[in-house]
């Protein structure tokens, strides 16, 4: 994706999550039952990179991303 420099890397990210989660939300009525409160479908974070990566980077961060999300991630102490 490319991005014009008129707008923030996070506006755009923030952007993206909003819009599909209404449309998620729309298309799925049981979601709103699933995620309550303020937790949403999306997680806060999000993944950018302004150099070319290649997918198993990628995955890696997905996979520890999941990791954190559902509390299965390793503490370091």
């Amino acid at each position: 994706m490319l991005i014009p420099p008129k707008y923030t890397v996070s506006k755009v990210a923030e952007t993206i999550k909003s819009n599909t989660s209404k449309a998620l939300k729309l298309k799925f009525a049981f979601l709103p039952k699933v995620y309550w409160e303020d937790k949403g479908i999306w997680a806060k974070v999000y993944f950018v990179s302004t150099v070319g990566i290649n997918e198993k980077i990628i995955q890696e961060y997905v996979q520890i991303q999941e990791e954190e999300d559902t509390g299965q991630a390793e503490l370091e102490l």
